[in-house]
């Protein structure tokens, strides 16, 4: 006893001791997911785009007060301010977009409309894989003002409500990359794999955000430092390093004895946030725990091409076979909030009314019932169904190393066990779980993991048919599952140009009837954002969807 009393009380001194250590000059932030190279067209894990917040800024974003705002831009157009008008068809979009005059790249060059050109090109190429191609291919032409190369039009394909929302159209430094995309263009990945993000990611002008990269090491770390280039307010922080903890049973070991400062959004599981702030408070520790409710949601896709995953009375056995609200009590002490469907409670389109979709209360009874009239019988020998002497059996993926992806996964496990289906765990590292396992639909049959976008979004990228990645389209698309309703795609066809508010908040109502009905995801919960941050960090807010709390890094301070 004596012994562990020495030991917590150094823990708390090495502890108290990194914490005086915290200043403007250094801050070490830890992440449990892996992340890829920085080049924002390729880009499609969340820690990339948490990094590539701090380098990287476009013409407009999403507050964490929910409100768009420029960054690169002047101002937003709209139809009201008349920067917007319809074409005379009224089936475009026009609008008229100015950067803002100091805006550079990270060499000195000017950020001009001919970068935003330049990505739209390479976006377009059916040779580069891009995840949310039809972010720039919305844009069917930009024609920049001879007078000044950093005013342009944008002809929009279609007159879409939110078409001033670009938040992911990111410009790319032409006069950096396009000899690579000249010369490496017309092979398949050929860009990808030569881009100076990929081969030189410190390049100086390959970035126009506050800060720039001084070092990657692919699976470790990146370093930031200030790009003196910057249009806006200067950092504070003179280095920030993003450091790469896969486990996340030791991120608090981590944070304990300095190697870190503070844990962001992609860091500590949830269940460990709720246990540490406990700790943080009984035990005095310098630290602050953030909780935000947040967009995201947690749900396990069902690939459709299996064959026993086509019985759409499986799909909702297996819904009604777990119990959704204990999970969340006892895994996350309540504070997440069971999922009913893939809109969050804090989007403005959410709906849980059961006369607006179909709800699946956990029923046990029920799920045997469907899966006995789907002729999978229980075998009383073994407690487990099957059907022309086929176990009823899956294979169930996730990220190996998140620890409460895993805890869930056991509890999921243990819940269909008793509903008589065999869930067979088989997770890999985020890099190849979400680069090549779900990127090609390779999972066999379930595959756990999160969606965060922003309020109010049209979900085209995840369950429009066209979005099913495939060879043919070069992977591009995020419809995992292969779902494909006739009737979603005309609602998210429609969704996107449809002006009146409430007529939006009707079309959204039928994807999730849809969504609901059919089951080609299972709902799980909707996530809070939490991060722990050093006490007297300012300026430090949770934003609660898409875009991370690093999208206002440059207004970090630590007093």
């Amino acid at each position: 006893m004596k012994t562990w009393k020495m030991i917590l009380a150094g823990t708390l001194l090495s502890a108290l001791t990194a914490q005086a250590a915290v200043s403007n000059k250094e801050l070490k932030i830890g992440i449990s997911q892996e992340f890829e190279n920085l080049n924002p067209l390729i880009m499609t894990m969340s820690a990339t785009s948490y990094m590539y917040s701090m380098v990287g800024r476009t013409l407009v974003t999403l507050s964490p007060d929910g409100k768009w705002v420029p960054q690169l831009a002047k101002s937003i157009p709209s139809l009201e301010n008349g920067q917007a008008k319809l074409s005379a068809d009224k089936k475009k979009i026009i609008a008229t977009w100015e950067i803002l005059e100091n805006a550079k790249w990270s060499d000195g060059k000017p950020v001009i409309c001919e970068d935003f050109n330049f990505a739209r090109t390479v976006a377009s190429s059916p040779n580069v894989s891009i995840g949310e191609k039809e972010t720039y291919t919305q844009v069917e032409k930009i024609e920049v003002d001879k007078a000044n190369p950093k005013k342009c039009t944008f002809t929009y394909e279609k007159a879409r409500w939110d078409f001033y929302q670009l938040a992911r159209f990111f410009p790319l430094p032409k006069h950096m990359e396009e000899p690579v995309f000249t010369k490496y263009g017309k092979a398949k990945e050929g860009y990808e794999k030569n881009s100076s993000y990929t081969k030189n990611p410190t390049a100086k002008g390959l970035y126009n955000g506050p800060y720039q990269i001084a070092e990657v090491k692919l699976g470790s770390h990146v370093t930031f430092v200030p790009n003196p280039e910057f249009y806006g307010t200067a950092p504070k922080i003179q280095k920030i390093i993003v450091r790469l903890i896969p486990n996340t049973g030791t991120l608090e070991a981590n944070l304990r004895t300095g190697e870190i400062d503070t844990i962001g959004t992609l860091g500590m599981a949830f269940d460990q946030a709720v246990a540490f702030d406990k700790k943080v408070k009984s035990e005095k520790l310098p630290f602050d725990v953030q909780f935000k409710p947040s967009i995201t949601y947690e749900h396990i896709d069902l690939n459709l091409g299996n064959p026993i995953l086509k019985d759409l009375k499986v799909r909702k056995a297996l819904v009604h076979a777990i119990n959704r609200d204990e999970l969340v009590k006892a895994l996350f002490d309540g504070r997440q909030t069971a999922a009913v469907h893939n809109m969050a409670p804090i989007d403005p389109w959410f709906t849980a009314d059961p006369k607006k979709i179909t709800l699946y209360p956990y029923s046990r009874r029920e799920a045997g019932r469907l899966l006995d009239e789907a002729g999978w019988k229980m075998n009383a020998a073994d407690g487990f169904r099957y059907k022309d002497g086929k176990k009823l059996s899956f294979v169930f993926m996730t990220t190996a190393g998140n620890k409460t992806r895993e805890t869930v996964q056991t509890f999921l496990q243990q819940q269909w066990k008793d509903a008589g289906v065999e869930m067979i765990i088989k997770n890999e590292p985020a890099k190849v779980y979400f680069g090549e396992t779900m990127k090609k639909r390779k999972f066999p049959a379930l595959a756990m993991y999160a969606w965060v976008s922003s309020p109010e979004s049209t979900p085209r990228s995840t369950l429009h048919s066209a979005s099913i990645p495939s060879e043919k389209n070069g992977w591009s698309g995020q419809n995992n599952p292969g779902w494909v309703n006739k009737e979603v795609d005309t609602a998210i066809d429609a969704l996107d140009t449809e002006f009146d508010a409430k007529k939006r908040v009707e079309l959204a109502h039928t994807i999730v009837k849809a969504y609901t009905d059919e089951v080609p995801v299972i709902p799980l919960y909707y996530r809070s954002d939490v991060a722990v941050t050093p006490k007297g960090i300012q300026n430090f807010r949770l934003a609660g969807h898409q875009f991370s709390e690093t999208n206002e890094v440059e207004n970090w301070e630590i007093k």
